[in-house]
């Protein structure tokens, strides 16, 4: 596939973090909601959270793996601030009260912290694999390399980070089997219909730039 990149500017950039922040709240909204899958429980940001990876993969290939760092590190404190909140007035998806954010939480602030520090980790891996790999072969190699490892990282970082020892029992028991059933989730849910929608995505603007060259030539 041809390189479609555009010259940088600043509503690509608002967009991006926008898009970036959005994705992140929206998880954190539904990872409280469970879902029965082949037999096992994960929640519905299983298929929210890696399109966070598509819009990092486009950004890198659109504009660069400079801004796309920089769309990272500009979505972390409220995507830091949005996961305390969203922990705390939301239980099982359901609203409970503002009131509760007079308090502190030490439980859902580990998991804030755990979910900002995967997003960081996960997210600076995912582009930086993909920036190596898409010069090489096929278009589908970058997207399906960085997301396999960028989602691996990432699942390992917050379960890690949430549950290791942690004062709910039932988190410190199962917190690995629960991050290997969410990672394979993930990593299906991706190879199934995030990396073709990345083929289709940069297909659609490659097919845009060949009929803008021939326009002006």
């Amino acid at each position: 596939m041809q390189n479609y990149r555009q010259p940088f500017n600043v509503r690509f950039w608002t967009i991006a973090v926008t898009l970036h922040i959005s994705v992140i709240a929206a998880s954190n909204y539904l990872v409280q909601i469970p879902l029965e899958l082949f037999g096992f429980t994960t929640t519905w940001a299983t298929f929210s959270f890696p399109i966070v990876y598509l819009l990092s993969d486009l950004t890198v290939r659109l504009q660069g793996i400079n801004l796309a760092r920089w769309v990272i590190l500009m979505s972390m404190l409220p995507s830091l601030i949005l996961s305390y909140v969203f922990g705390m007035v939301f239980e099982y998806g359901e609203f409970q009260n503002w009131d509760k954010l007079l308090t502190f939480d030490s439980f859902v602030a580990r998991i804030a912290l755990a979910s900002l520090t995967a997003y960081a980790v996960g997210q600076l891996l995912d582009v930086k694999v993909f920036d190596q790999l898409r010069r090489k072969g096929s278009w589908w190699i970058a997207p399906t390399g960085s997301s396999t490892l960028g989602n691996a990282v990432d699942t390992l970082v917050f379960f890690f980070v949430a549950f290791f020892a942690s004062s709910d029992d039932f988190y410190a028991t199962n917190w690995v089997e629960m991050g290997l059933v969410d990672y394979g989730a993930k990593l299906l849910f991706t190879l199934i219909v995030f990396v073709p929608a990345y083929g289709l995505i940069v297909r659609a603007l490659s097919a845009r730039l060949a009929a803008s060259d021939r326009h002006f030539n």
